[in-house]
């Protein structure tokens, strides 16, 4: 027989404890349904752990509004009311003149290199 050092036995042992755990675990959960009971959910220490709850997705905007508005008062300023989005950039006429006189370039290069 190999000679059996501490740290071999300690290994041992705690291979054994957790299978000894998993075990356990699941005798509870057969437990808990002879009892009737649905199995909790339990971690990994053996240890039960509360089921998640469901939040509504109504319950979660208004989650959400509030977040917002407790880090707008952290950051110094108020938070926009709904439907009054920042101002969008406007394109100046100068700016789309440029852009339809290039895309119409762009189209002519194109039409003269489909004909060759």
């Amino acid at each position: 027989m190999p000679k059996l050092t501490n740290t071999i036995i300690e290994a041992a042992i705690d291979g054994f404890e957790s299978r000894k755990r998993k075990i356990d675990l699941q005798i509870a959960g057969l437990r808990s349904l002879l009892n009737g009971h649905p199995a909790e959910s339990v971690g990994a220490e053996g240890t039960a752990r509360p089921l998640k709850r469901k939040i509504s997705a109504a319950a979660r905007k208004r989650m959400a509004a509030a977040q917002k508005k407790r880090w707008a008062a952290v950051r110094g300023r108020e938070v926009p009311a709904k439907g009054l989005a920042k101002p969008k950039h406007k394109l100046s006429a100068a700016g789309r003149a440029a852009i339809v006189a290039a895309m119409k370039k762009r189209w002519a290069d194109k039409k003269a290199a489909a004909k060759k």
